[in-house]
């Protein structure tokens, strides 16, 4: 069982990272919105080869190997849930190094999340 946990726990750090690259990506692309919509081709062009987008999209994947990994190994109603853990990191993430402000309101409901993952993987 602490295999398929820390399997788990390299999914979920897989996927963090993934966000923080992607982000870190998007914030290269500038805003995208419908007055963008014209020039979609050159804007899917300019994605597609941003090394930053596409390591994000490489994190994914190992993320997504290692989740397929874990499902081979224990129910999916006892996994899916630690995935939550996915929710805290990124506030982390954002917080510490996006510079992004976490509310109060943010912070209590990610503690809630934590209960709710530590009552899962204990059953």
């Amino acid at each position: 069982m602490l295999q398929s946990f820390l399997l788990i726990l390299a999914s979920i750090i897989a996927s963090v990272a993934g966000q923080y690259v992607l982000k870190t990506g998007a914030r290269q692309l500038g805003t995208l919105g419908v007055e963008q919509a014209g020039n979609g081709l050159h804007h899917a062009f300019v994605a597609a080869t941003n090394p930053w987008i596409l390591g994000g999209l490489g994190c994914y994947a190992l993320g997504a190997v290692s989740w397929i990994v874990v499902l081979t190994r224990v129910p999916l109603s006892w996994a899916y849930p630690i995935l939550a853990l996915n929710q805290i990191l990124i506030l982390l993430v954002a917080w510490l190094f996006l510079g992004e402000t976490v509310s109060a309101m943010r912070w209590g409901g990610a503690l809630l999340v934590v209960a709710g993952v530590i009552t899962v993987s204990r059953s």
